[in-house]
């Protein structure tokens, strides 16, 4: 065995929003190797337009920089605890990790899954206290949590002399006392330099690597990525691809690339240590192991944590069909849905017991929506069923997946946050006041927390934060409150009135405007009441030759309730389905006609 002392290769992971991705900026900017136009904005790594619109990052992603003649290979991560299962992922490239804390949150529940994953790998954790410049910084308390969190993890080998350092990413500095603010990155480079071992190498045997990550070109097909474990690789070189099922077939490299700086250059040959990209290999999969030929040895293929949220996905049956999308049918669904499994580990997809629907199960609702969002995109056209937990019999008892809830909120307004919680089968294990803000945590079922986001914002006035993490499957609880409004679900297809909205925003809040096309079945408002009411939204006022004063109001009505994906797909029932077209959004009922639904309805008695 031996140590490349002149690579360092590290991974970045922190609770979402704790300033991952703007350390990465500021490292970029102060490493010297581009031009000012090449970094223009912020979150340069957050390239595609999902992260850029939402503001967090989605996928993991590798730069690489010199420092004082050592290449650091750094691994940018998701903090948002959908998707986790990228994290878990990449860990297995790097030999260190920079642990990010917000220097006024400090430890929120993805801070310690990420740290747990990185522990597991084995990696040197530094640990950052990002934002010091913050007026509500309380960076040596959140420090002492970080310790804490540590020896509750198992890492006492690490807690008695793990290395920190204090920075503020936004001002571009790092400091060893936050008292007293730095002028750049040096001192938390040269902690990566001291602290994180360089990689630990096998040179001489035969060549071996395990691929933790896929990307895709339209030009050369799918890029395998991960780390060279043992021996050296070159380009045109002939390996062995060990897959699942103990499959092994025999494939060339036409192209090699390393890391360097924000892209990727092509090289012979790369050694064991360096995270790399390969190109040619036609049918490799996360998870497979690339051996030298004839030295058949896979590595311990990938796992990572199960879904705990299903959804229903099946074509799209409306009478708008076609419009606007471009795959309407189910074997596109399908191959959509299935090539999508080649990227995303921690989905999980099955057939049901009719051929034009799938069961997609993740991590949670963004997680799906994601994935929603991105095939609307693409030109699909899709609908959506509830999300549904994904429950377990242990012991001849139905267990559920439970989560950790973090809420931030301003004390004033914190009885709200306890009512719907608490209606919600949610728990209270800590609560902390700090200024004027209340932090407290929650253990509640992972279906009290479909659709709570909105209510707490709602109960607010928006000022309510809050956050989750899986932290394990209990036994079930007793219901929770499902929706407690009605909706207006429209008898007629065309076009929508004001006239007719007119009358019915005196009872209900409108989800369409005038001139909106609609159809049979569609959801037109939610009602003020908790029953569900068919409406005609296209009626139009009848014309005569008479004229009085004041029959001719002016008609004023409120703007339309917009949904976001996320918002719909919280928002609807059993009987319900989320209309996804590349041009809209729309909520509908699974069966459109009005007597087919009190049909099925007096089935159900």
């Amino acid at each position: 065995m031996a140590r490349r002392d002149q690579l360092r290769n590290i991974v970045i992971i922190a609770h979402v929003d704790h300033g991952k991705t703007t350390l990465v900026d500021c490292l970029l900017r102060q490493s010297g190797q581009f031009r000012d136009a090449q970094l223009q904005g912020e979150r340069i790594l957050d390239s595609n337009d999902l992260e850029r619109e939402c503001g967090i990052t989605i996928l993991s992603k590798n730069i690489a920089l010199p420092y004082e003649g050592v290449k650091i290979n750094i691994i940018d991560t998701p903090g948002h605890a959908d998707f986790g299962g990228e994290v878990e992922r990449v860990v297995r490239m790097a030999d260190g990790a920079l642990l990010l804390l917000d220097a006024a949150e400090g430890v929120m529940p993805q801070t310690r899954f990420v740290l747990s994953k990185a522990l597991e790998a084995g990696l040197q954790p530094i640990v950052v206290v990002n934002k010091i410049d913050r007026p509500e910084g309380r960076p040596h308390e959140v420090l002492d949590e970080a310790f804490d969190l540590m020896i509750d993890l198992g890492g006492e080998d690490l807690a008695d002399d793990f290395p920190f350092v204090f920075a503020s990413a936004k001002d571009g500095f790092a400091t060893l006392d936050p008292e007293v603010p730095g002028d750049s990155m040096k001192p938390l480079l040269d902690l990566i330099v001291e602290h994180i071992p360089g990689p630990e190498v096998t040179v001489e045997a035969p060549f071996q690597m395990l691929v933790t990550t896929l990307d895709w070109s339209e030009y050369v097909g799918r890029i395998a990525i991960g780390r060279v474990k043992a021996g050296s690789v070159k380009s045109g070189q002939k390996i062995d691809l060990c897959q699942a099922g103990d499959e092994v077939s025999r494939a060339a490299i036409s192209q090699l690339y390393v890391f360097e700086n924000l892209g990727r250059v092509e090289v012979e040959e790369a050694e064991a240590g360096d995270i790399v990209a390969i190109v040619g290999l036609e049918d490799v999969e996360i998870g497979d192991t690339l051996c030298e030929v004839d030295h058949v040895d896979p590595l311990p293929r990938l796992t990572v944590d199960e879904p705990t949220l299903e959804m229903r996905f099946t074509i799209n049956s409306s009478p708008f069909v076609g419009q606007d999308g471009q795959y309407v049918t189910t074997r596109q669904l399908r191959e959509r849905l299935f090539k999508e499994l080649e990227r995303n580990v921690a989905l999980r997809i099955n057939e049901t017991e009719t051929a034009d629907s799938f069961a997609v199960a993740g991590r949670g609702i963004l997680h799906l929506a994601i994935l929603i969002e991105n095939m609307r995109r693409e030109g699909y056209e899709l609908s959506i069923g509830k999300p549904r937990v994904i429950t377990r019999e242990v012991d001849g008892k139905t267990h559920e997946p439970y989560e950790t809830l973090t809420v931030e909120v301003p004390t004033e307004k914190f009885g709200p946050v306890m009512e719907l919680t608490g209606e919600r089968r949610g728990n209270i294990d800590e609560m902390d006041v700090r200024g004027d803000y209340t932090y407290a945590t929650f253990t509640i079922p992972a279906r009290g927390l479909i659709g709570l986001r909105t209510r707490l914002l709602n109960a607010t006035q928006g000022t309510a934060i809050m956050h989750h993490r899986f932290k394990g499957y209990l036994p079930a609880e007793g219901e929770v409150p499902s929706r407690s409004n009605g909706v207006l679900v429209s008898t007629v297809s065309g076009k929508a009135v004001a006239f007719a909205l007119d009358s019915l925003q005196q009872r209900s809040d409108l989800f369409v405007s005038p001139g909106d096309p609609i159809y049979e079945g569609m959801i037109v408002g939610e009602n003020a009441r908790d029953n569900d009411l068919n409406v005609n939204p296209s009626k139009e006022k009848k014309l005569t030759n008479m004229r009085a004063s004041g029959s001719d109001d002016n008609v004023l009505l409120k703007p339309p309730r917009l949904m976001s994906l996320e918002a719909a797909l919280e928002y609807i029932e059993e009987d319900e389905l989320v209309e996804i077209t590349p041009a809209a959004i729309r909520l509908r009922k699974i069966l459109l006609k009005e007597a087919d639904r009190r049909r099925d309805a007096r089935s159900k008695k």
